[in-house]
């Protein structure tokens, strides 16, 4: 579908159909809603569709993923999915999730009563997702902290705060650093490494050559929205290391989506092919990371 004409109505300049980085939160729930939809969904999020709302909807077909590559979003909610499971079973008492955006999990899994579950983002997408759930139960302990991530001065003391919450707790950074520069990953890296008790942090990275298709595709309406894809490391989850994280645990969407018999029959063979876990560079690539302390990870600034 064209993009002209999806932006708005009335006199004078049209509103952008993708107004900032909240936007796209609308788009991901869209995807959630299609996959929810399927017969053989991979996760059920009955909360995706009144989350995307019809501007989600809008966007998810003015900016489609290319043909035979809707299965990306859907692996990625699957495979965070994954790793909030075994945290759990490996004893995670706290969840912290960074640019939380539209995220229902903590009303649709299966969650323990006791698990506390944080969510920090923006106001305006915090707010707006409230509204939309106002009524809902979350299974689990949940609080929202309006924040902005960028605000160091501000996130340092919620990080401590929260790093006295719990004694094992999950980071989640779902669809957040490639909007980051390398610079500011770094310090939110380093940030995170700070509480004793942030033991796993769960993040998705791209290599260049998928930001370089991804620019290609999406790239201009992001960056009118003033939210381009920025970082896309080629050391790939060793980006990470002099910050006081080492990779547990990398799973390639391209691999998982094989498992899961998502692929289109001319990209099955292709996932027979080995994959770094490592340093990436022009092919497209694509991860869900769970990373770990190092020894002697950073404790100071």
């Amino acid at each position: 579908m064209a993009l002209a004409g999806l932006e708005g109505e009335g006199p004078g300049a049209p509103e952008p159909l993708v107004r900032n980085v909240s936007d796209t939160a609308r788009w991901v729930a869209a995807f959630r809603a299609r996959e929810t939809e399927r017969a053989d969904a991979l996760f059920r999020d009955p909360y995706a569709r009144r989350l995307a709302g019809e501007r989600g909807e809008r966007i998810a077909q003015a900016l489609p993923l290319r043909r035979g590559r809707d299965w990306t979003l859907p692996i990625r909610t699957y495979l965070f999915d994954a790793f909030i499971v075994e945290g759990l079973a490996q004893g995670v008492d706290l969840v912290v999730n960074l640019a939380a955006g539209l995220d229902a999990r903590p009303y649709r899994m299966d969650l323990p009563p006791s698990l506390r579950w944080v969510e920090v983002d923006l106001p305006e997408i915090l707010d707006y997702k409230e509204g939309i759930l106002a009524g809902e139960t979350p299974r689990c302990a949940l609080r929202r902290v309006r924040l902005d991530l960028s605000d160091e001065t501000s996130r340092r003391p919620l990080f401590e705060e929260l790093g006295r919450e719990g004694t094992r707790a999950l980071i989640l950074t779902e669809g957040l650093l490639i909007y980051l520069t390398p610079e500011q990953v770094g310090g939110l890296a380093r940030d995170l490494a700070v509480p004793a008790s942030f033991q796993r942090w769960a993040l998705d990275l791209s290599s260049p050559g998928l930001k370089r298709m991804l620019d290609r595709e999406v790239g201009p309406r992001l960056t009118e929205a003033r939210a381009p894809f920025q970082f896309a490391p080629a050391e790939g989850p060793g980006f990470f290391e002099p910050y006081g994280w080492r990779a547990v645990d990398v799973r390639s969407f391209f691999k998982w989506a094989a498992k899961k018999n998502r692929l289109p029959l001319w990209m099955r063979l292709l996932a027979l092919l080995p994959e770094s876990k490592g340093r990436q560079g022009n092919a497209p690539w694509a991860a869900v990371c769970l990373l770990g302390k190092t020894d002697g990870a950073t404790t100071g600034r």
